[in-house]
């Protein structure tokens, strides 16, 4: 995965930003400086952070299993292994559950919210018309797009600038991960994946 062009692209979005942060204390991202945006994923919860597993249920290798209640993503490989993310899931009564196919892929996707979050939180109404790609960008480094017979559910496997909400259920139904783990996940998941939410 070294050669990944998107590992190679966080990397060097990253060192830019640090390059940037010496000439520019003022330069933020989402409202803080750039110096504490760029450690942020360290303070997630140890628990929360990638690993390899055992893995003993009876998905076929190359699915993808969000275990909403525990705040668990499982990429399940060969052999009763099985690699977890944590993650972030939504807000009480705003998840998808059952099963889905990831039917479309993107590095640095943009977002648009629905007119139901808008609803819901009138402030996102100022992004109606779109965000671009970008480390400011709520949906992170990457999206795998969640489909159902064909169509597109409107939830997403993504990252995140706000990596200290992994762990918690804070979004409106989307699954978001470091945006380390997203890029991970991305290499390993091509467009058809079968993903279980349970």
């Amino acid at each position: 995965m070294e050669n990944d062009p998107l590992t190679r692209r966080v990397f060097l979005v990253g060192a830019l930003a640090l390059l940037a942060s010496g000439c520019n204390s003022t330069l933020r991202q989402m409202g803080e400086p750039i110096s504490s945006a760029l450690g942020r994923e360290s303070r997630i919860e140890p628990r929360y952070r990638r690993q390899r597993v055992r893995y003993d249920g009876s998905e076929a290798p190359g699915t993808i299993i969000v275990d909403t209640t525990q705040r668990y993503l499982y990429f399940i490989e060969d052999g009763g292994w099985a690699v977890r993310y944590g993650v972030g899931v939504g807000e009480e009564g705003r998840t998808l559950k059952g099963r889905a196919i990831i039917g479309r892929k993107a590095e640095w996707p943009s977002w648009t919210p629905t007119a139901s979050m808008i609803r819901r939180k009138p402030q996102y109404a100022q992004y109606a018309g779109g965000v671009s790609g970008g480390l400011h960008n709520p949906l992170g480094a990457a999206a795998l797009y969640l489909y159902r017979g064909g169509a597109d559910t409107m939830f997403r496997l993504h990252g995140t600038n706000e990596p200290w909400t992994i762990g918690q259920a804070v979004s409106s139904g989307c699954v978001r991960l470091t945006n380390d783990d997203i890029v991970d996940l991305y290499a390993r998941t091509p467009v058809g994946t079968n993903v279980l939410l349970i």
